[in-house]
This record gives C-alpha cells, structure tokens and sequence, in this order.
C-alpha cells in the first residue's frame, strides 16, 4: 500500500455575528441575584446569556449540533431548561454553565417546555405531538402522554391541582390528570390552531389565543371532593361534587353530570372574548409571574400589553358600581336595586398599552421589578434584543426603550466575506451595514451604513474597503474614520463579483449589465483637506451577450475567467481581452469558481449541485464532483495548495482535494443556506457566513486527518443516527394508550444496556471460576493463589456482584428504563438474584427497588411462570417490604429533625424561616394598607 496524504483537520473556532436567533423564545434569568437585567436567548444550538444594561454577553450555554427550539428558566432561577430540534432537552446550572441533566424522549422538535410552581417536575411538548412529564430531582421521565394530532404549542402545571393544560395546533385544549395519567377533558371551542395560552386570576381563568384577533377567555370551576372521608367512593353522591345552583334540582344535577363525567374534576365554560389591535395569528401569549399582566404579539411589530385584576381590586369595582347604582335607584324610584352588578371582562382584564418594537417580534417576556415597572424582552426577527420599561404609576402608561442590544451583528443575512492582508481584520458586509471584525477577539471593530452589498475586497495596505451593491455602485470606505468616502456608478445592474488583481494595482468587476470593467487605485487631491486620497479609475471595459456572475484572474495576470448567466466560463487574455477558452459542461450557471495558486487548474461550483475541476492549459474537464444536495453558493482554494473550500445551500462546507478529487472534510454548524465563505491569505482560518445570521470561524489544527478514519466516523454516526430512527422496542401484552414510558431508544440506551450484559456475564464467568478453585483447593488440600480478573482488580478487588451493581449505578437515570427494556429475558434471572443480594445488604434500595419494579411489569408472563423464579420473588418480596419501610422510617426521621431543628432555631433568634416570612410581611403589609385607608375615609 503505498503513502496516504495526509491533511489537516479545520475545527470549529467560534460563532459571532449573532445576537440572538429568532426560533426559540427569550427569557428573564436571575444571575448574580439579580431578576430583570439578564436575559437568556437562543443563538443556534447555544444559548447566550446577555447584560441588558451593558449590552454584554455574559455567559454561553454551549449546545451540541442541534439548534435552541424553546427555552424555560427554573422557578429558583438557578437552573435553565432547553429543547433542541431532535427532542432533546438539556437543564443547565445558571452558576457554573453546564449541562447538569439530559432528557431524551421526544422524536422531534421541543415546542413547548414548563416547569411546575417547586421546580420538580418538568413538561415538554414536541412537534411529534406528544407530552412529556419529567422528573427533575430523579433525572427521570415519569410518563408520556398522547392525544393530540398535531404540535403541541403550549403546556402549563396547575398550581394547586395535580393537572396539566395543554393546546396544540389540532385547535383542541386537553385537561390532564395527572394523578391517573389521562385526559379528562377537551375543549373544542375553537376553529383554528391554539397558539398560546395562559392562566389568570389564581387560576381561575385559562385565556387562549388563535388564528384570529380573539382571545377566548374561560372560566374555570374547580370541582371540590366530598367532605365525608369514611364513605366509600362508589357511593359519593354526584351531585354534591357541583355547587348546586338554586334553580336546578338534584337529580338534574346528577344527571348532567351523568352526561358529562369530565366535569367531576373542573368545569370550563366560556367568559367572552378580548378583541387584540392585530388582525392576524397570536404568535406568543404569556403573563409575567406574577400573573397580573397579561401581553401577546401576533407576526407584526406591536405588543399588546394588558392588566389583570386581583380579587380585591375587582371586589372595589364592585362596590363603587353599587353605590352608583344604589344612587341612580333612590334619585328614580327611591328603591334598592335587585338586580345585582357585574363586571365586564374588559373592565377585568384592561389594556394598558401597545408596544412598537423597531421590526417584527418573535417572543417576549415580561418581569415586574420591586419598583413597580413592568419590564418587558423582546427578541426581534432582525437580530435584535430590545428591553422596554412600562411606569405603571403613570396616569397614561407609556413604554420607554432601555436599551437594545445591536452591535454583535448584522440585522440581514450577510451577503460577502473578506479577509484582511494580514489575517486580522475580517470584513462582513449586508443589506444594512458593513462591520470590520478583529479575528481573534471577535469583537466588532467598525460599523458603517452602506447598500445593499454583494461582494466586497480590503484595498492592498488593509487601510480601505471596497463594496459592489445591488444597484450596481461601488462604494469606498476609509476603516481609520469609518467614513464612506467615494460612491460610483459602476454598473447598471447589480455588481455581482469583484476580483483584486495580482499586481495590486487595481481590480476587476462584473456585473448584471453583462459587462466586465477594469478598474485602477489613483490618489486624488481631495478639497477638504490637503492630502491626497485614494479613489478608483475606470480604465477598459469588455462587453458580453449574458450577464457576468463571477470574475477572476489567474495569479499570473495573464487571463481572465468569466462566469455567465449561460451557464458557461469564459476565459480572456487580459493584456489583449481576446477569447482564449469556453469551459461548458454545467446545466445550470455557474455561481462561484476559482484560480489555484499556480494558474494550473480552475474550480468551478454551480446551482446544478455540481464542481467541476478544469485544466486551464486547454479547458479539459478533469472531473465533476457532486459536491452538495443544493446550489453551491461559494468556492475558494486554500492558498499554496490543490485544495478548495465549497458553500453550499443545504448548510454546508466542505473541503476538497483537487488532485486526487477526493471529499476531505465537512464542516457541519451552520442551521440554514451558507451564502458565502473566506479564508485567511495564509490558510488556517476559514470565515463564513449563513442564513440563520450567524458568521463562524473555523481553525486549521496541527492534528492529521486521515480519509479511512473519517470515512468510519462518518459511517458510525450514521448508524447512530439511524438507531433513534428505528422502531421503539414494546413491552409484551400492552396495548399503545393514552400514556407511555417516557424515554426512547437512543444509542446511549443501548450502550447501557450492553454494559450491563458484559458485567453479568463476568459474574457468571467469574462465579464459575470461583466454583472450579473451591473445588481445586479442596483437591490439593491446601489454599491456590486465585487469578483475579484485570478489570476487578481496576476497580479495588471488588465482588463480581459489586462489580455489577457499580455499572448498573453508572447507567443514567434517564436512560435506565430504556436500557432495562433492550435488555435480553436471559440476563434478567441473574439480576433478580442480585437485587435480592444488594438489597439485604440494603445498598441503593431506591435505585434497586426502582428497576426492580420495572423488570416484574416487562416481563411479568416470564417471571411469574419460571418456577426457577419462585423462590427468587418470594425472598425479593420479604426484603424489598422491610428495606423499603426502613428508608421511608429514616426520611420521617430526618424531617422530623429538621422541622424541630427549624422551630429551635427560630425560638432561639425570633426569625421566621422561608415561606413563612414572606406569608407574615404582606399580611401586615394589607393592614397597614387598611388603616391608612380607614384614616383618609375618616378625614
């Protein structure tokens, strides 16, 4: 075999030029104990943690490859829960950064995530229209519910009740117990998609927006239980589980609720209806955590910002309405009013104010700060975080922009990439803006206004930049004053590609108008000031029959090559602009093409997916390559070298090798179309620029790439791809319900479920061996030395049992169902045997007691008719009761500690602990409110 070329693998550096992306919503976090400063934000597939008052990143919460699709931040606010697009969700630690818990049970992207008012459990909802209940403390899923048709929008815990709400664009709204684990109630009262929904008034009210301008308001009545705890629950009468209304009689109440056994739980009718401003969808709808506002933005600009009244403020409504009405009675007929006074839902539910963010918003939230502001996050679609204060203490409340956080990107997708002389500076240049990036910090040095720009090259001496616009003109701009300091009318059309000369001494544009132009730097006196300026020269200009897409010289300067709308390359002597070769080949035009350093060969990428590799002595084609699964948008050699770099449409980069025409490396990490890419004059960094509006910057190593070794990685990450994609493994006898477990097979799971195969099967091994040297030392009559196994004596000489139980610790919590479910019947025996061991000795009675559980519901047929078994159960059961009530007599032990320590603390320093301070400081709050009202009414 002879040598393989060796290359050198590009790592991914960095990813800047991005604020914030638009997919997944933005949330107040509390950092450093504060609440309403930092803001939590999705950006690809991580999520950046932003200072609102100094406009700062602060911390990055690095994801993996997929991108951020929702974000939850924990009641204590020390923890953050994010979905991903394949179903993942990720919980991080706000103090350290890291990943602290990984759920994997959904199959596609996490739509909707809530935790519940303590913190302790977790729901997810997903694209594949399933929800999720987690166990957070456990790091556990607890259970999988189905019901819904389509993605699920929104899910929220209720505070007091065991229940769950959840919407979903099925236009339905399901009611979830979540004590038996079924949905007890739908509401159909809507025609279209549910979009978002929120809970109001403690709870008594559920708002729900649609596809239309309505937010549907429902009344919520929860159902109390019979007080009588003796009787049993066959015989409860029906009809004392409703209010009974004074009209209706019992036996109509029973039999509604005959009718209607949802009811039982919670009744739901309809209130009425808000109209919002907006004519289209509700995009989001939310309240802050307090729950008294209430806001909601469809797909435009404007934030529709509401007041929820509390109990009191509607009982005070209340009564100045009777004291009105009471006035208006003796003033006509001198007699009390019957008729009681209502509220209407507009006077409970009170718009505020309308927000207009600067462009379209994508999410919100909103905080109400001590001070009594309500701050409200928006994360707009350009780009742009923008904070807004409300001061409700105002007569008309207006809302105030604080601060926007803009500067770290562009608010379109960029369009062209350019490396300074030196490896330095890079440019990045949009419809908008263009902005100078220093390569090693990533921060963004320079911002200048321009049009909408398309191509773009630093001048020789990096000290000017040169941009073609959309409207054909070329623009110069001076980085020292970040100034623009010439405009010209290059072209009629858009100018499509600009090509720096070898010699330095100029440059060549091509444009829509089907011309190529030559251009020269010239230093003209400027009238403002006495030194002289740079500025650009139209010296020849070469007509064509189609329009030019791309230009480029040879390094030598001796030709020139065309790209045009014909989907054919021309090459031209540039001395005598002669036709020297046509290089056609391609079916659709060519987008992006190529030099190499020796003016050997010319790259060629095209919108018919293909890069064709051309001789440029005498325009053979050497090869064409497949190269993407969409149009290739941009193509540049890695300088002194055969290799070239590739952009293409279907998020790609890729890397190949013009001489030996082989696939390199793919650089994955762009979500969306790559628009175009740049490397470094010395090769070891390559930029680029995406669709999801974020530049990365990728890094040449010193560490050698070798094909095969690539080609298996590749191969193994496809199999593990296609592992998840595969037909979830089933528990015998059941039938697929409302709910189901709440994992998935993934190849974690199995990787587990192998672990704990292997470690039986050294138990057996070394539980037979241990049998065969009893039995030798019995023969010899004297004590052998045993052999102990490699991987027991790794682990401190333990037990082959021990051994066992340690890898059955190390399986994740959230994986252990999924990994006990791929887990063969045949291994199944031993471990009973095993647990039973274990829990005698009472180590990890929970952990123990959990799989063993789960193991008796998989294979219950089994177990129960292998008379081996019997004896296996029967003990199981003795040791498991005792152990298990001697962990519950220790956990009542130790609370009945703590509580007393609690009470002898607080008795030793007057304190009160928690809630209950808390609880104390706003009673006294409410009478002190009381008697300085009483004081005033009295004056």
């Amino acid at each position: 075999m002879g040598l393989t070329r060796q290359y050198l693998r590009y790592e991914p550096a960095a990813l800047f030029g991005l604020v914030a992306s638009a997919r997944a919503g933005v949330a107040f976090v509390a950092l450093r104990g504060e609440r309403g400063r930092y803001v939590a934000v999705p950006a690809c597939e991580h999520v950046f943690v932003w200072d609102t008052r100094k406009g700062e990143k602060v911390l990055i919460l690095k994801g993996l490859k997929q991108q951020v699709s929702c974000l939850c931040p924990s009641p204590d606010g020390l923890h953050l829960a994010v979905g991903y697009e394949d179903g993942a969700i990720r919980v991080f630690n706000l103090l350290s950064g890291e990943s602290v818990i990984t759920f994997n049970g959904h199959r596609a992207a996490v739509t909707a995530l809530q935790y519940d008012h303590l913190g302790g459990r977790l729901v997810s909802g997903s694209k594949d229209t399933e929800v999720i209940v987690w166990d957070v403390i456990n790091e556990s899923g607890l259970y999988r519910l189905r019901g819904h048709k389509d993605v699920i929008t929104q899910v929220l815990f209720l505070k007091e009740k065991n229940l769950l709400v959840t919407c979903s664009k099925d236009t339905l709204v399901k009611w979830w117990d979540l004590d038996t684990q079924h949905c007890f109630k739908t509401l159909v009262g809507h025609r279209a998609e549910v979009w978002g929904m929120a809970l109001l008034s403690q709870e008594k009210r559920l708002i729900t927006g649609s596809a239309d301008s309505e937010l549907r308001v429902w009344d919520l009545t929860y159902i109390q239980e019979v007080k009588d705890p003796d009787e049993p629950e066959s015989k409860k009468s029906k009809a004392s589980s409703l209010p009974a209304t004074e009209e209706n009689t019992e036996e109509d109440e029973t039999l509604e609720l005959d009718e209607h056994p949802e009811e039982r739980i919670v009744k739901c009718s309809k209130v009425g209806s808000i109209m919002r401003e907006g004519r289209d969808r509700v995009v989001t709808l939310g309240t802050d955590r307090m729950g008294k506002f209430l806001a909601c933005h469809g797909t435009d600009a404007i934030l529709e910002v509401f007041s929820v009244l509390s109990e009191e403020e509607i009982q005070k409504k209340l009564e100045k309405k009777m004291k009105k009405a009471r006035k208006k009675a003796k003033q006509n007929s001198e007699e009390e009013p019957e008729r009681s006074v209502e509220l209407s839902l507009q006077e409970e539910i009170q718009r505020v104010t309308s927000v207009k963010a600067s462009s379209k918003i994508k999410s919100f939230d909103l905080i109400l700060s001590p001070k009594g502001e309500l701050k409200m996050v928006l994360l707009l679609q350009n780009n742009v975080i923008e904070l807004y204060n409300l001061d409700l203490s105002a007569q008309v409340p207006q809302a105030v922009r604080v601060s926007r956080i803009t500067i770290g990107g562009h608010r379109s997708d960029v369009r062209t990439l350019a490396f300074s002389s030196d490896n330095i500076a890079i440019l990045s240049a949009a419809a908008e803006s263009v902005k100078i990036w220093n390569r090693s910090t990533l921060q963004c040095i320079r911002t200048m206004e321009c049009e909408y720009a398309l191509c773009s090259l630093f001048v020789p001496g990096d000290r000017q930049v040169i941009l073609g616009t959309k409207t054909g003109k070329l623009q110069l701009y001076d980085l020292a004053s970040g100034s623009l300091i010439e405009t010209l009318d290059a072209h009629d059309g858009a100018v499509w590609s600009i090509a720096l000369s070898p010699d330095q001494h100029g440059f060549v544009t091509g444009g829509a108008d089907k011309c190529v132009k030559f251009w020269e730097f010239e230093l003209v006196k400027d009238e403002s000031s006495v030194q002289k300026r740079l500025s650009m020269k139209h010296v020849r200009v070469l007509q064509l029959d189609e329009d030019v897409l791309c230009v480029r010289y040879s390094p030598n300067q001796k030709l020139l090559a065309v790209s045009l709308l014909d989907c054919t390359v021309k090459v031209f002597y540039v001395d005598t602009l002669k036709f020297f070769l046509s290089l056609y080949g391609h079916k659709l035009p060519v987008l992006c093409m190529d030099i190499c350093y020796d003016g050997t060969l010319i790259a060629t990428g095209s919108a018919d997916r293909n890069v064709k590799i051309w001789g440029l002595d005498f325009g053979d084609c050497h090869r064409s390559l497949f190269a993407h699964d969409d149009s290739v948008m941009y193509l540049q050699f890695v300088p002194k070298s055969h290799l070239f770099f590739t952009a293409g449409k279907d998020n790609k980069i890729k890397q190949w090798d013009a001489d030996k025409f082989e696939h390199i490396q793919t650089l994955e990490g762009h979500h969306q179309e790559v628009w175009c890419l740049a490397l470094s004059p010395n090769g070891d960094y390559v930029v680029s620029a995406s669709h999801d509006k974020s530049l990365r910057l990728w890094e040449r190593t010193r560490e050698p790439l070798i094909l095969e070794e690539e080609r298996e990685m590749q191969r193994e990450a496809e199999y593990e791809e296609s592992v998840a994609k595969e037909e979830q493994p089933v528990v015998a006898g059941e039938r697929q319900g409302e709910t189901g477990l709440a994992g998935k097979k993934t190849i974690e799971t199995i990787k587990a479920a192998e672990r704990i195969m292997e470690a039986i099967e050294l138990y057996r091994e070394e539980t037979v061996k241990l049998k065969e040297h009893n039995a030798i030392c019995k023969a010899a009559g004297k004590e052998v030395p045993f052999p102990v196994n490699p991987i027991l004596r790794a682990y401190g000489n333990i037990t082959p049992s021990a051994y066992v139980l340690e890898v059955f610790k190390k399986v994740k919590s959230s994986e252990l169902e999924e990994s006990l479910l791929v887990l063969p019947f045949s291994y199944v025996p031993d471990l009973l045997r095993l647990f039973n061991e274990y829990i005698q000795q009472g180590s990890d009675v929970e952990l123990l007691c959990r799989a063993l559980l789960f193991l008796l519901k998989i294979h219950f047929g089994q177990i129960t008719s292998n008379q081996m078994l019997v004896t296996v159960i029967e003990n199981l059961k003795k040791t498991t009761i005792s152990r298990v009530s001697e962990a519950r007599d220790v956990l009542g032990f130790n609370m009945a500690g703590l509580q007393f320590l609690k009470r002898e603390i607080e008795a030793k320093e007057e304190v009160t602990f928690f809630a209950d301070a808390t609880e104390r400081f706003e009673e006294k709050k409410r009478k002190r409110k009381k008697k300085e009202k009483m004081v005033l009414a009295m004056l």
